[in-house]
């Protein structure tokens, strides 16, 4: 289950690369967008602010989190589907994943489908986490492959889930899509307190914690926290009160079909 107040523990860093992505989307009219993994509904809602005259839907697997998205004062409409059944209507100018296609094999696919199907002139844009080789990710999966947890946890923790920006360029350039493919490494200044958990173990139970809580027993889950949490401090010292976190994205935004200028 996903918890949206552990979610939002950080929601000023988890928002930043979100409004980077919108920022490079060029419609100026939309007649409807989507959000596919809208999650808990603030970032979705700024969606509507940004292209008031559109239909805005917003899409997530969680039923908590639509829960959450549905209570907020917003013109969105917002409901609980796997974005892997999505298919576009034929109206839809903008589709926006963010953060949501690292949980999904095989994602490629997806994206290739998309472009195919949505009009001419509609805007693509995807935000993944590249940070799957970072100390913190590391040291999830050496935990992970521990004797005690391997058998329910290794098969759960994938390497790497994502490509590289070059790869989605081509991808979508394939798909016949004119494409803005870069990456960006955040470096969160995330405060310490000696009486909270280390914040880089925080960050993660938000995301990356999420099904490794999921299928362990409390004593398990206690006992591989603990163990991680000692890895993480070892990776990322508090200095000066704070944990200096670097958190690598990856960022594409696509226009499809050879009539881009049609629809601005």
């Amino acid at each position: 289950m996903w918890d949206p107040t552990t979610y939002l523990r950080y929601g000023d860093e988890r928002s930043r690369p979100f409004h980077d992505l919108v920022a490079r989307v060029g419609a100026t009219r939309a007649r409807a967008v989507v959000d596919l993994g809208c999650g808990p509904g603030q970032l979705t809602a700024t969606l509507a602010e940004r292209w008031p005259a559109a239909r805005v839907l917003g899409l997530d697997s969680a039923p908590e989190m639509i829960d959450q998205a549905r209570a907020l004062p917003t013109p969105v409409e917002f409901a609980v589907a796997d974005l892997r059944d999505w298919r576009p209507t034929g109206d839809e100018d903008v589709v926006v994943t963010n953060a949501a296609l690292q949980w999904v094999p095989g994602h490629q696919e997806l994206l290739r489908r998309w472009a195919a199907d949505l009009p001419a002139g509609a805007w693509l844009a995807m935000q993944v986490p590249g940070n799957f080789d970072a100390p913190s990710h590391r040291a999830l999966r050496e935990v992970a492959n521990r004797q005690a947890w391997q058998a329910e946890l290794a098969p759960l923790l994938r390497a790497d889930p994502v490509d590289d920006p070059a790869d989605y360029a081509q991808l979508l350039t394939a798909a016949g899509c004119s494409v803005d493919a870069w990456e960006t490494t955040y470096v969160h200044l995330l405060p310490a307190a000696p009486a909270n958990d280390h914040p880089v173990l925080a960050w993660m139970e938000g995301t990356a914690l999420r099904p490794v809580r999921a299928a362990l027993d409390a004593a398990g889950w206690s006992a591989f926290r603990a163990e991680l949490g000692v890895r993480l401090a070892a990776a990322y010292p508090v200095r000066q009160g704070q944990v200096y976190f670097p958190f690598r994205r990856v960022f594409v935004v696509a226009r499809t079909g050879d009539r881009a200028q049609e629809n601005p």
